[in-house]
């Protein structure tokens, strides 16, 4: 069984797509995404958003000092 559906294959291609011409923004900041991997992220998410089958994100194991 497929993890990801085609919405999602379909947003992050887009992603990438806008991220190629410099016109892919982060979100509250507006800033410029250059990083590949930031732009599959945004692109999974806002899958996500749609209501595409997309797994859930990953918990972040980041600890405070």
């Amino acid at each position: 069984m497929a993890k990801y559906g085609k919405k999602a294959r379909s947003k992050v291609k887009r992603a990438m797509h806008e991220r190629k011409r410099g016109t892919l923004k982060s979100g509250r900041s507006g800033k410029r995404v250059k990083s590949r991997k930031q732009a599959i992220a945004i692109g999974l998410s806002e899958a996500r958003r749609a209501g595409a089958k997309v797994p859930r994100r990953r918990k972040s194991s980041r600890r405070k000092k």
